[in-house]
Parts: C-alpha cells; structure tokens; sequence
C-alpha cells in the first residue's frame, strides 16, 4: 500500500490539473458540444482581443504582479542580509506565524479598513492636522494604479517568502558560510550576499514563481482592492464565467489561456532575468572586495519589514473593532458605542459558513496528510531519494493560474456527476492543500533520526509498529503543525469553492467577500475576523497538543 501512495497522490493531484487545462483550452478554440462548439473557431480570441478595456487590465495585472513579487523578495532579502544579526530578526519571526495564517481575503478587507478614506489611517490626521471634516477625494482602495492591490500583495506575500527563505538559510548551513566570511573580512551584507545568497537562491526558487504566479491571477484580494473599470485580467475572467450569456465562456475560456500564457512568460522572463543577473554579478562575487557593514541599511529594512508586519496586524485588529461597533462615525477614531449585535444577526450564516469552511478544510487538510505522510514513509523504507521533478509537479497547481485551469475542473467534475457536491470541493481545495503541507514536513520526515528506527527494529518491532510506536509520536509536532498549514490554505481558497461548489455551498471566504463589497463594515468585519480566527485556533492546537500529551517527555518536547 505504501508502494502505491505516490501514484496515488499524483492521480489525485495532477489529473484535475492536466483535465482543467484541457477543458480551458478546448473552449478557448471553440469545441465545447455541450455550448453547440463542434468546430475549431477564434471567435472567442477576436472578441476578447476587442474588448476595449484589454489592454488595461493587462496593465493592472502586470504592474500589480510584478511589482508586489519584486518588491517583496528584495525586502526580505535586504531585511535578512542586515538584519540577521539584529533584535528585530528574531521579532520578525516570532510575528510570522500568525500573518501567515490569516487569509488573504481578510487582510485585503482588514487593509481596506485602514487605507479608506474614511479608514483608520484618515481618522487618525481628521479633522487636525488635515482639515478633512469629510472623507476626502482620494482613490485609496480600487485605485486605478493598482497601488492598493500591489500593498495588499506585499502584507501577504512577504511572510511567506521570508518563512521560505528561513528555512532555505537552515538547509545550507548559512551561519557557517557567513562566519567564514566574516573572518575574512567581509562586512556583513557583502558576506551575506556573496556567500548565502547564491546558496539559497536555488531553494526558494519555486516559492517566488508561486509568489509571482498568484499574484499576477489573483481573483479574491483584487475584488478588494484593485479598481473595477477595468478590473485586472483574472477578475475579467471571472465576471465573463459568471454571465448569464453562455456564448461568453469562450471568450472566457479564450482570456484563462491568455492569462496562464501571460503567468507562463512571466516565469520564463524572471528566470531570463536571474541567469543574466547572475551572469554579470560572477566578477563581482569574486573579486575579493570586502564592502562596507551595511550598518545604514539596517534601520531602513527593519523599518519596511515592521511597517508591513504592522499593516497585517492592524488589518486584523481593525475587522476586530468594526465587528463590534454600533456607531462609529466619521471623524471619531474609535466607535462611540460597540455592540455584539451584528454578531448575534449573522448567527445563523455564521454557523452555516463556518460549518461548511470547518468540514471542507479539516476533510482537505487530513487526506494531505495522510498521502504526503505514506508518500515520505515509503520513500524512507524504499531509500528513494528525493527528486526534484517531484518538487516541480507539487508545484504545479501553485505555477498555473487558478483561473486557467478550474473552469476546466468543473467540466470535469460535471462529467462525474460530482459538480456542486462536497466531495467536489475537498478534492479541488486538496489540490492546493497538499503542496504547503508536503514541504511544511517534508523537511522534519526526512531530518528523523533514522537510529532510532534503526534501534526500535533490532528490539524485534515490525516496520508498521515502529512507525505507530516510535515515529509517530516523535513526529507529531511537525504533523500537526502541517495539518493547520494545510487547514489555512484550505479556508483561504476563494475560487476553487465558487467553481466546485456551483453556489451550493457557502464558506467564511466566499461570504466575506460578497460583503466585502457591500457597505456595512460591521457584518464583513464579522466574516473577515471569523476567517482570520480559525486557521490561528488551528496553530494554537497543533503547538497545544504535543505540549499536553508530552508535558512529562522533555525529549519529544523539543523535536520540532
């Protein structure tokens, strides 16, 4: 059985992918029978390339992608190579845990509260300094710049990379190459750079392509916060998936193949871009040139790093008050009275939503789980090296737009008779669960101590009562913690529940942004705050109990 697991898992986790793909591109060229497409046709490209608004949402959807992926992982970089040594690095990391479980959907709501021109941030200047008694006239949500959506990207995407890059600096022994460069010399960003960097580039490679690959088809976060007249390409596709003219899904289909061609050639462009880089960087990693402390950069990146961290926490702490305020009216700072009343009138949507987030991603989280935990055990009894053609076809649903291939999911899952069920959902929400949760433990699976193995073996235990007995009691920490991984992932999926579902089902996510876009605060910050909650709950147990259960085992305490 174990054997069969990793056939098993690509089955389950390649195949929508690969059908998508098809089921997009199909329509995209006309062959859709059940829409009367028997014949190949353009059509659907020469109405999407006459849409008058194209070009700027092609526009939008460049500039915001590829300056948030950009912007993001040089502040991470920077931060690390000159801050590393700083009180602020160890802050930074102990903060990373709760941004990364709060969905994007809830830091767009929360970073709209705060950027609105009767946000927080306005409040705070209104009316003194400012002289603003109304909310001024200024476009700082859904602005047409795409400025609001490429800050939002940042809040969220920086954690992750930072967390990648973490864990990249303990794969290449990274404090052993630095403090060989510092012996020699070097100041400590020129030693960061010329002696880590070129390490662990290659390890969060696939991370930045992921990065980049969402934040250039981003669905949920833009219906937030990027403008709507045009919107960008990936809203545009949604809108014409949803109309109730049928003959518009190819001109959907026909703009999902232009959006994972445009996320394609972004990936190629960038990694054009590191070879050149690299490239012309070699004289200049080799030249022998000691540099300067970098000791000015410091404060600059500690600065940017905790503005961003702040903006993630504030969003939070914002949904958190607006859910309870009564009356909050402009300019006054905080509410002139606060009331659990819109919690107690959405009681009956929350239990439903909650229900539905809770069953789908525990569902999702479990099965990920138990496939990446046979995959890793038969690859430790088979002594199969690790390949990284694996890594690249984890990644692959992280690669390719959501937007490209789902619509082609759905087709699929229609054939099936599952479209709309539940079942439909937990698969297509695992298709985006798995791969956090494989290199969320992958690392600790393989890092095992195999003499303990090794020892449990020689005392007569059979392979399968070592791994209950032994493995999986010192592993539990980091099981547990990849569980809630893939739990947040889960409740964080916006377009997979609108393709699967059909509208059949409802999720904390999906009913967050419908109110979003509404104009009571107070019942999207509920939602919102509810969806930031419940993947923190989710860490909260995983760390919580193995210190319960090995509250009296000092040595299973400190396994991580």
């Amino acid at each position: 059985m174990l054997r069969a697991a990793p056939g098993l898992t690509m089955l389950l986790f390649l195949a929508p992918v690969g059908a998508g793909l098809i089921g997009t591109w199909l329509p995209a060229f006309g062959i859709f029978p059940a829409l009367g497409g028997d014949e190949f046709s353009l059509a659907g490209w020469r109405e999407l390339f006459a849409y008058p608004g194209l070009g700027s949402a092609l526009r939008l959807t460049l500039v915001s992608g590829i300056l948030s992926t950009f912007l993001s992982l040089a502040l991470v970089i920077g931060f690390v190579a000159s801050c590393g040594e700083r009180k602020s690095f160890q802050a930074l990391r102990r903060l990373i845990a709760p941004l990364l479980a709060v969905p994007h959907v809830a830091v767009a709501i929360g970073l709209a509260f705060l950027i609105a021109p009767s946000g927080w941030f306005v409040r705070l200047v209104s009316p003194w300094p400012s002289g603003w008694d109304t909310p001024p006239d200024i476009a700082t949500v859904q602005d047409p710049y795409g400025l609001a959506l490429t800050l939002g990207l940042v809040v969220k995407e920086m954690p992750f990379l930072f967390l990648m890059t973490l864990a990249a600096l303990h794969q290449t022994h990274a404090d052993r190459r630095l403090a060989i460069a510092r012996s020699l010399g070097y100041g400590p960003v020129t030693a960061w750079i010329k002696t880590v960097l070129p390490a662990i580039y290659p390890q969060i490679r696939l991370p930045i392509y992921a990065v980049l690959a969402f934040s250039l088809s981003v669905v949920d976060m833009a219906l937030i916060l990027a403008p709507t007249t045009p919107p960008p390409l990936a809203v545009l596709v949604l809108r014409w998936f949803n109309d109730p003219d049928l003959s518009m899904r190819f001109v959907a289909a026909a703009c999902a193949s232009l959006q994972f061609g445009i996320v394609a050639a972004a990936i190629g462009s960038w990694r054009l871009l590191e070879i050149l880089v690299a490239k012309l960087a070699r004289s200049w990693l080799t030249d022998g040139r000691r540099g300067g402390s970098g000791s000015a950069l410091a404060p600059v990146f500690s600065l940017a790093a905790g503005a961003i961290c702040g903006l993630g926490a504030l969003s939070i702490l914002g949904m958190a008050v607006w859910s309870i305020a009564r009356r909050w009216r402009y300019p006054d700072v905080l509410p002139s009275a606060v009331s659990l009343d819109s919690w107690m009138r959405q009681g009956s949507s929350i239990l439903n939503a909650g229900l539905n987030t809770l069953s789908i991603g525990l569902a999702a989280a479990a099965i990920a789980t138990i496939l990446v935990v046979a995959c890793l055990e038969n690859e430790r009894r088979q002594r199969v090296p690790s390949n990284g053609r694996a890594i690249w076809l984890l990644y692959a649903p992280l690669l390719v737009p959501q937007i490209g291939f789902l619509f082609g999911t759905q087709v699929l899952a229609v054939h099936l008779n599952l479209d709309g069920t539940w079942l439909a959902l937990v698969w297509t929400h695992l298709l985006f669960v798995l791969p956090y949760v494989f290199l969320s433990l992958s690392d600790s699976y393989r890092n095992l101590d195999e003499r303990y193995v090794r020892s449990a073996l020689c005392l007569g235990a059979s392979p399968g009562r070592v791994f209950w007995r032994v493995k999986l009691p010192m592993l539990l920490r980091p099981i547990l913690y990849a569980m809630a991984i893939g739990f947040a992932v889960s409740v964080a999926q916006y377009l997979p529940t609108l393709f699967a579902g059909g509208g059949r089902y409802v999720t904390l996510t999906t009913e967050a942004v419908s109110l979003a876009a509404g104009a009571n605060r107070r019942v999207a910050g509920v939602f919102a705050l509810l969806q930031a909650l419940m993947p923190m709950i989710a860490f909260v147990l995983a760390i919580g109990i193995p210190a319960l259960l090995y509250r009296h085992r000092r040595g299973l305490r400190g396994i991580a």
